[in-house]
């Protein structure tokens, strides 16, 4: 599983106030270095239950108490106080409270008993209070108490309020815009804080003055919105709020902090800056006549090439200095990279998907750094080079970016001027207008799951302005991290709302073409489903969504929601990725557990677990559902000799075949997780194992890809035999473990032992790979590797019998032979119909993948006495594989077809 960098919990020394002092804000509290002033601290509870929010909200009056019943002639009070000063100690009264609220033992109606089923079983509870009431209270510090017939303390706990606000305050998610929103002669600024007692604006004229200006927000009782509008133009551009709320354990504290809602930053994220993203001044020229290339008619037809920012041009030395590692280095068109980019683009990618590029928590904006060059020289398995690159890790200018600050601006590490927030939008849409100039459209990876800090760290926003709502809580109030890290709860009203007006942002106003949702089996299938009708509905066209579909977690079986997972989201239109094919082909279970690509069984590795031809078969099967789109209904014959449908194949305990239409599958074998195919391939295929079989090896692994029906995606450098030293989790280890070379000169491997932290227990078995130099592929065997992969693209985009649209036409085109006991399990085929269908071409389509050492010889009954000839791509004279002109063989007569060893070879019948 990715990680983000450890965001160290920074020591800011909070301003110890007396509330009487700091009843009303002032430009000075602008200006604290500190991040929050604590106005009043929090009084002692009781220790038993005590500061735990064990209690949860499930409505605006009704609260359920896990594990507490109801004692002979005891009670139970909601006890408030404005200004966080109860006490609560066993055995006593409570003290401080403004007041009480009586409570009474009710029932809990059937469909919220369902939507909070992961809550204990428990005293269930209802306020005897009216909505009015019940909306001041949540700005107060609540203490739920289980009192004795005197009124003395038993037990206490603090509640879980996310219910109660999302029903208290539900008119705010249709309220209007949040955040700054400039008009003609005035600008709204608009924040949802429900449970504030008072919030202002501070404005700033730059981003590292004095405050200029400082403006109270006023708030809506029913909504919980606070506003003011600037009246004439904003001469002070850059600002954040002073939030004064009740944090549960802390008490009432102002908090300095920035906007969820910011559309622009300055450096570091300190401040945000009030932009307009249709001004013109933000915008490069041409940017409202440019098009999107028009390359996808279907979301099957989406082939994707997923990169990161910074790996496609940090090392690349035909990108000027300034430029590299930038938005900017896009727009160099003749540069190494951009003629790569533009070469896939031709070949038949049609979306270039971005790694994260909002704002990031991780990498320093202004003053990253990089190890100096002398301290990466070392031998291929040298420690030195990962010591160099984790010492500057925490300050280095690399992180995947998995860890969110604010969703909806540009990072500004990537900008030529962090300081200056304008340069960061204009530089990224002049990066989208180079790439669709090239092109290519443009996806993004996004990461609603979690943010990079909750609770009132000073990266943490959210937290900090609505405590304890945007974040999913286990038993005790703690916040989950399943993810990695703090895990969000888009099942709460206004954190889909977030979400949803973040990537309709990014659709309209940096167009956006398609959309990568990290751990999206964390979110609710309902969320994602709302934000697929809004873009169609605000954009008049579908954006394909696709994500990571994993089912894991306090989530787990949908455990709180029917989650956007693989197996919930057949028939929505949105696409998950697919582990059964991947698994099979790599091979799962240890570093030299072998799968159907490197030599399980066939071509056993010294130190591979023991494999036999039912293992074989069973990966060769698994494969096939690949092939065939993963439709449930699709029908296979396996190994064992049954003909049933893919969802009846076992994949561990889930069917292996989980999608309604092709469009809800994405299929790869490499991706910025994990192992790099080759380096995977490099520890799996048995030692003595030429250079140039390894190319071939990476090339069935495109090739089983690019055949299969759904929508295919590849990981940068895949198509360059990229490695990554072996590293299994490259989220953190610089530009150096992460480097692409568009020279085609060094795959990477060989680069020193990857960093301990993730690699370290298989150092022993890493180290002989990377010394054995007969692994590393030469330029040769890359430049084969690039030019047989660029083939592959080419064959899939020359018919849309590779990306068939529906379900019913892969179960009326698509035939998979070679299937039963009787196959040949090193040979995987497929045979496509075409007659009638739109843009088919052909009218059949025949292919192979031999995965063998040797060459294979099968016969197809349906290509006796039948012209079939080599596709096109092959015939041509600068053909990559050109075995299939030289030793490929299909005997019409027969119907036999020879394939060379490890080759995948396409024959068709016009």
């Amino acid at each position: 599983m990715r990680r983000v960098k450890s965001l160290a919990c920074t020591l800011i020394a909070t301003l110890m106030l007396p509330a009487a002092l700091a009843a009303q804000p002032s430009l000075a509290d602008c200006d604290s270095p500190a991040f929050e002033t604590v106005l009043r601290p929090a009084a002692a509870l009781a220790a038993h239950g005590g500061k735990q929010p064990q209690a949860v909200w499930l409505s605006a009056r009704l609260l359920q108490w896990p594990q507490v019943e109801q004692a002979p002639g005891a009670r139970f009070r909601l006890y408030h106080a404005k200004d966080a000063s109860l006490i609560a100690a066993a055995g006593q009264p409570v003290q401080g409270a403004d007041g009480a609220v009586a409570l009474t033992i009710a029932a809990v109606p059937p469909a919220l008993a369902q939507r909070f089923r992961h809550v204990g079983a428990g005293l269930v509870l209802q306020a005897e209070a009216d909505v009015a009431t019940l909306r001041r209270l949540q700005r107060e510090q609540l203490l739920l108490v289980h009192e004795d017939e005197q009124g003395r303390v038993l037990r206490t706990t603090l509640l879980q309020a996310a219910a109660a606000l999302d029903e208290l305050f539900a008119g705010a998610a249709s309220a209007g815009p949040l955040g700054a929103t400039p008009q003609r002669g005035f600008t709204d600024i608009r924040l949802w804080a429900p449970t504030a007692q008072q919030v202002a604006l501070c404005l700033y004229d730059r981003a590292d003055g004095p405050a200029a200006r400082l403006a109270p927000l006023h708030g809506d009782e029913s909504t919980g919105v606070w506003s003011t509008r600037l009246s004439g133009p904003v001469r002070s551009r850059f600002y954040r709020y002073l939030v004064d709320v009740h944090v549960p354990g802390i008490g009432r504290v102002r908090n300095r902090v920035t906007d969820p809602y910011a559309l622009a930053l300055g450096a570091d994220s300190q401040r945000a800056w009030i932009a307009d993203l249709d001004a013109p001044t933000l915008k490069p020229p041409g940017w409202d006549r440019h098009r999107t290339p028009a390359t996808v008619r279907a979301p099957t037809d989406l082939v994707i090439y997923e990169l990161h920012v910074r790996d496609f041009s940090a090392g690349d030395a035909s990108v000027s200095a300034a430029n590299r590692g930038k938005y900017l280095a896009f727009t160099e068109r003749r540069s190494k990279g951009m003629q790569h980019l533009a070469a896939l683009a031709q070949a038949g990618i049609t979306d270039l998907h971005l790694l994260p590029v909002f704002d990031l928590a991780t990498v320093p904006e202004a003053g990253c750094t990089s190890p100096p060059a002398h301290a990466l020289q070392g031998p291929p398995d040298g420690v030195q080079q990962q010591v160099a690159v984790m010492a500057g890790a925490a300050t280095d200018c690399f992180n995947w970016g998995y860890d969110p600050w604010h969703y909806t601006v540009p990072e500004g590490s990537y900008a030529s001027s962090a300081a200056d927030p304008a340069s960061r939008i204009v530089e990224f849409r002049r990066m989208v207008m180079a790439l669709h100039a090239a092109g290519l459209r443009v996806g993004m990876d996004v990461v609603y799951n979690h943010t990079a800090a909750a609770g009132q760290h000073p990266k943490s926003v959210l937290d900090r302005i609505v405590p304890g709502y945007y974040h999913r809580l286990d038993a005790n109030g703690q916040v989950e991290r399943s993810t990695c890290c703090d895990n969000t709860a888009t099942e709460h009203r206004m954190m889909a709302k977030l979400m949803i007006d973040s990537v309709l942002t990014w659709a309209r106003s940096y167009r956006i073409d398609s959309f990568r949702f990290d751990l999206m089996g964390h979110q609710p299938k309902a969320a994602m489903l709302e934000l697929k009708a809004q873009l169609k509905a605000t954009l008049g066209r579908e954006i394909p969504l696709i994500g990571e579909g994993w089912n894991f977690g306090e989530v787990a079986d949908g455990a709180r929601f029917e989650q956007a997972s693989q197996l919930s989201l057949n028939g929505s239109g949105i696409g998950t990725f697919s582990d059964r094919a991947r698994d099979a082909l790599r091979g799962r279970g240890g570093l030299h557990a072998q799968g159907w690509l490197n030599g399980q069984h066939a071509d056993p590795h010294p130190l591979a677990p023991p494999a036999t031809r039912d293992d074989l078969m069973r990966a060769a099967d698994l494969a096939r559902v690949g092939l065939a789109g993963s439709i449930r209904g699709y029908r296979l014959t396996t190994h064992d000799g049954l003909a049933q449908p893919l969802e009846r194949i076992a994949y561990g305990s889930q069917p292996a075949g989980y999608v309604a239409e092709p469009a809800e599958v994405v299929n790869y074998v490499e991706n910025h997780d994990n192992a790099t195919l080759f380096d995977d391939a490099a520890a799996k295929l048995p030692p003595g194992t030429s250079r140039i079989d390894r190319a071939r090896v990476q090339v069935l692994g495109a090739a089983v890809n690019a055949f299969s029906q759904g929508i295919a995606y590849f990981h940068a450098g895949q198509d360059m035999l990229r490695s990554k030293s072996m590293d299994a989790n490259s989220y953190d280890s610089g530009d150096w473990f992460n480097r692409l070379d568009w020279t085609y000169r060094d795959n990477g491997f060989g680069a020193g032992l990857p960093p301990e932290q993730d690699n370290g227990k298989a150092w022993p078995l890493i180290k002989p790979l990377l010394a054995d130099a007969s692994i590393k592929p030469g330029p040769a065997e890359i430049a084969w590797t690039r030019d047989a992969f660029r083939d592959l693209l080419a064959i899939r985009r020359s018919s849309t019998l590779f990306r068939l649209r529906t379900a019913a036409d892969i179960e009326a085109r698509l035939r998979l032979p070679n299937t039963g006991p009787q196959q040949l399990p090193t040979v995987i085929a497929g045979h496509l119909h075409g007659q009638g269908y739109p843009g088919a071409v052909f009218r059949e389509v025949l292919y192979f993948v031999n995965a063998d050492q040797q060459p294979q010889t099968l016969a197809i009954d349906a290509a006796q006495g039948r012209p079939f000839e080599l596709h096109p791509v092959h015939r041509a004279p600068r053909a990559a594989e050109r075995r299939a002109r030289t030793e490929a063989r299909f005997d019409r007569d027969s119907g036999r077809f020879t394939l060379p060893p490890r080759s995948a070879i396409v024959w068709v019948l016009h």
